[in-house]
């Protein structure tokens, strides 16, 4: 036994998911790991951060929430500042060109992101989202909006907007983090790697741990599924992490009901 681990204490696994249980294969999902990179990313281009394709005819949105906050620019600022209404900031466009796999509503092949880029002390987390479905090329029939508005000094926490980034996508397998096993398996698991203390050390599992499109959430926390006004539990849309500091928080993540009229979509946040 080695001399720095304690006898109550079980050794880690030997082996990762894919080994201890057959099963756990046959969750696989196919996931685009979207491998941002800093740059100067173009409106027709798939980014995070960067610029979005937005028609005329939409008035870019504001966040006027009450009491959103940030201490500003000054780190030596510990007195909050609360703004009126702010530009929400964009965060993330997608081109179904570039995320093969994810199924886009009928007649879109467009995703874009937008948030309040403040502090936000209200439920269910520290931003304030915004998520669109538009078509291509009616948006350039339309016309473009000529002017984005900027947030100012003031107007922004930091730590809750990424760098403009261009995005490498890549197809990958992923697999679910341990929490979001079926619950006989993960029992299962316990007893047979728990020890007589009832310690128990978590295999290492296949999940991908980046901002990515499709397959399954990166969680930091417990699995924390929303559920649709249908019923039915939502499907995972997009995985934020790594890429944005947003406080302590672990991940973003963005899903959405394509069962219904509409294509309901919510959001969960979790913290390391």
């Amino acid at each position: 036994m080695p001399a720095d681990r304690p006898a109550d204490r079980p050794a880690a696994p030997e082996s990762d998911l894919r080994t201890l249980i057959p099963q756990y294969g046959g969750f696989a999902r196919q996931a685009v790991v979207l491998n941002p990179e800093p740059g100067e990313p173009d409106m027709r281009e798939s980014s995070l951060g960067g610029g979005l394709l937005w028609p005329a005819d939409e008035p870019w949105p504001y966040c006027a929430q009450e009491g959103h906050w940030t201490f500003g620019p000054d780190w030596r600022n510990r007195t909050e500042i609360l703004p009126g209404a702010v530009p929400m900031m964009p965060i993330l466009q997608l081109y179904a060109r570039d995320v093969p796999g994810v199924e886009f509503p009928e007649g879109t092949d467009l995703l874009q992101l937008v948030w309040c880029a403040l502090n936000h002390d209200e439920d269910p987390g520290p931003v304030v989202p915004r998520l669109h479905w538009r078509n291509e090329a009616q948006v350039v029939a339309g016309g473009l909006l000529s002017e984005i508005p900027a947030a100012g000094e003031t107007e922004y926490d930091e730590d809750n907007i990424p760098r403009p980034s261009t995005l490498t996508p890549a197809v990958a397998e992923d697999l679910p983090r341990w929490t979001d096993l079926p619950e006989d398996l993960r029992r299962d698991l316990e007893q047979r790697l728990g020890s007589p203390g009832n310690r128990f050390v978590r295999p290492p599992d296949a999940n991908i741990i980046a901002t990515k499109a499709g397959g399954w959430p990166a969680w930091t926390q417990p699995a924390d599924w929303p559920d649709c006004a249908c019923g039915q539990r939502m499907e995972h849309l997009v995985t934020i992490t790594g890429d944005i500091q947003l406080g302590d928080c672990g991940g973003v993540y963005f899903f959405h009901c394509r069962r219904c009229p509409g294509v309901p979509w919510d959001w969960r946040f979790d913290c390391h």
